[in-house]
């Protein structure tokens, strides 16, 4: 992942701000170590701690006025931290023997200049190493020790010993990560350090500006802005959905990395103290973590209407794949009214995903176009609600999420019958969806049932629903909706679709079926030519009434072909065969019978296209199309 973008928002110059003293040493916290001092033990600390520590008073115009002491020497910063420690020690000893010793007075003041020194110390480590210490390389870190300054900070003799400068981290980490743990535990050591010695105010004061900013401008650089409802209001959609793929984005990064590695960073420089990490991170993060989850709110509340329900759930789904990050993250009391947005956005995003898709049940049912689809072909309602069904079921998991908290009302044992019984626990938990999906379709199939009977021609009417339910049943079988639905919905519905079938075939062609004899028998010649009339008047009228119905798919049309033909042809071919030569002796036999099998096998083929045969064509004998033959019919 690409570094985000960094600029200096603070000067490196020192703060013109210092500590004061504290109020009482009595209010310092406890030494760790009931330790007795001597008078020797006092004069030699005094003294160690004077040396160490006038020497990088920040106030004196010597060079370690502009020189960092951790930059300059880790030996000499070691030794300033321990001088320090020595001589809160001796600080305690001396409350506890005399208040008033000039002993003391002299400690006190070494303590006010080792903590000017400090403050300096960490905010120029906070502001001279953002790099080092930017959410990503921290939230990248393989390891964080939470050992004392003491046990970190120390684990290094020398300025040229690199290698042992971050022993914390083990060997296997990388450079950048080593340059990281470094940082941090430089900031750890100073922190405690002033903590320890009730200047903890102070140090967090300047921790709390610098990494507020930060993760600020992080946030600004991954494109969140301050969200107000207002602005949604005034936002057309295109926008808004332009917004929420960014916000996805931006969110998966916020959280992962910046929120994640801000507050690694914060719980590792204030281990110490829980208290102090915790507000640390409430003032750093909680403000613009708020900010982020109430977009999610915000979007849910504009317009609802099922054509923008799949940001909406993609948005629901980015939050659901952070949960387990925002819950580990966001888990103490401080920053709770994150978690708490979080969870208000989950609940308003599902409350708008359901409202949508009763919208969309609600538009198939008030669907009152009247204009009949030309040749019995797919109506618009049927490609564009299982486009929209087949979108749906790629969000299984976020469905069947929503649909749980809003069961079904309507017949389900009904529904159910025509669902896939969940055999496994993951299809126990997309039962519910399976059911509404097959509560959708057949909501879609009874208004294509309503609409078929607008058709006045009956046979139209059929190859209308067996288009269109053809089309909902490969739908089903080539997305999703197959696991969801079942092999068993296939069957049945395969099975209305044969009957659609069967019964346009009976519908449109029978009067062709019964004009020849039923059974094989003995004609006279005039008998024959009545036969032959009939059924050549029969097909031409059939055939330029179903040349104009039209079958899109290219499966289903030569299905249909090849039952028309293996019913018409063998038995006109037989027919044919038997009673043409009983009408050598008449004239123009060319025009008695216009037909031959195989031209019964051509015209078929070139039927569910669309292209009408008007009356005043003429049917020639000779046809030069392709023989019914190459695409598998079986003649006899």
């Amino acid at each position: 992942m690409a570094k985000m973008a960094r600029f200096s928002f603070f000067s490196s110059s020192s703060p013109k701000h210092f500590p004061s003293s504290p109020s009482s040493f009595t209010s310092f916290p406890a030494s760790p170590l009931n330790q007795t001092f001597t008078e020797s033990m006092i004069e030699e600390t005094l003294e160690k701690a004077e040396s160490v520590i006038r020497k990088w008073d920040p106030n004196t115009p010597s060079f370690t006025k502009i020189v960092s002491l951790f930059n300059h020497s880790r030996r000499e910063a070691k030794e300033f931290i321990i001088c320090v420690r020595d001589l809160r020690r001796a600080m305690h000893f001396l409350v506890s023997q005399d208040s008033q010793s000039p002993k003391l007075a002299l400690a006190q003041t070494l303590m006010q200049v080792a903590m000017a020194r400090l403050e300096k110390e960490f905010f120029q480590i906070l502001s001279s190493n953002r790099d080092k210490l930017d959410p990503e390389s921290v939230s990248g870190q393989s390891s964080i020790s939470s050992n004392s300054e003491f046990e970190d900070f120390m684990a290094s003799d020398d300025d040229d010993d690199s290698d042992n400068e971050i022993r914390i981290a083990g060997e296997s980490i990388t450079k950048v990560e080593k340059a990281s743990a470094v940082v941090m535990s430089d900031l750890k050591a100073i922190a405690e350090s002033m903590i320890s010695c009730g200047y903890g105010k102070e140090c967090v004061k300047i921790y709390k500006r610098i990494r507020k900013s930060i993760v600020d401008e992080g946030l600004s650089l991954l494109g969140i802005e301050i969200y107000k409802g207002s602005k949604f209001h005034k936002m057309d959609w295109v926008t808004l959905e332009h917004m929420i793929k960014n916000w996805i984005k931006a969110a998966k990064i916020g959280v992962a990395t910046l929120f994640r590695g801000e507050k690694l960073l914060c719980d590792h420089v204030f281990s110490a103290s829980n208290s102090t990490r915790e507000s640390c991170y409430y003032e750093i993060a909680n403000e613009a973590a708020t900010n982020l989850f109430k977009f999610p709110e915000l979007v849910a509340k504009e317009k609802k209407s099922h054509e923008r329900i799949f940001p909406l759930m993609d948005l629901l789904a980015a939050i659901s794949d952070l949960w387990q990050d925002i819950e580990m993250i966001f888990h103490f009391d401080a920053v709770a009214g994150v978690k708490s947005q979080a969870l208000t956005s989950l609940q308003k995003l599902k409350a708008s995903i359901h409202s949508a898709l009763t919208d969309f049940e609600s538009t198939i049912q008030k669907d009152s176009t009247k204009a009949l689809t030309p040749g019995g072909g797919i109506h618009k309602l049927t490609r564009s609600t299982m486009s929209f069904i087949s979108s749906l079921s790629k969000y299984s998991s976020v469905l069947s999420e929503i649909l749980a908290d809003h069961p079904n009302s309507r017949n389900t044992r009904l529904l159910e019958s025509y669902a896939r019984t969940p055999i496994s626990e993951d299809e126990q938990h997309n039962h519910a969806l399976s059911v509404h999906f097959v509560w959708l379709i057949l909501v879609l199939l009874c208004k294509l049932d309503t609409k078929a009977e607008h058709y006045k021609d009956v046979s139209l009417s059929y190859l209308f629903l067996a288009n269109n339910l053809h089309l909902i049943i490969e739908t089903v079988r080539s997305t999703h909706l197959r696991d969801l639905l079942g092999d068993d919905w296939l069957s049945m519905h395969a099975d209305k679709l044969s009957a659609y079938a069967g019964n346009y075939e009976i519908a449109s062609w029978s009067n062709v079926f019964m004009s020849l004899p039923e059974e094989p028998t003995d004609l006279s010649p005039e008998d024959a030519k009545i036969y032959f009339r009939r059924f050549h008047t029969a097909f031409e009228e059939a055939y330029m009434k179903q040349s104009s119905r039209v079958v899109p798919d290219a499966k289903l049309r030569d299905e249909l072909k090849v039952s028309i033909a293996n019913k018409l042809v063998p038995e006109y071919r037989e027919f044919y065969r038997k009673y043409l030569p009983m009408l050598g002796q008449e004239r123009n036999t060319e025009i008695l019978v216009r037909f031959k099998p195989d031209n019964l096998e051509n015209y078929i083929s070139h039927l569910f296209h669309g292209t009408p045969i008007h009356a005043s064509s003429s049917f020639s004998s000779s046809s030069s199309s392709p023989s019914w033959k190459s695409i598998g019919c079986v003649s006899s």
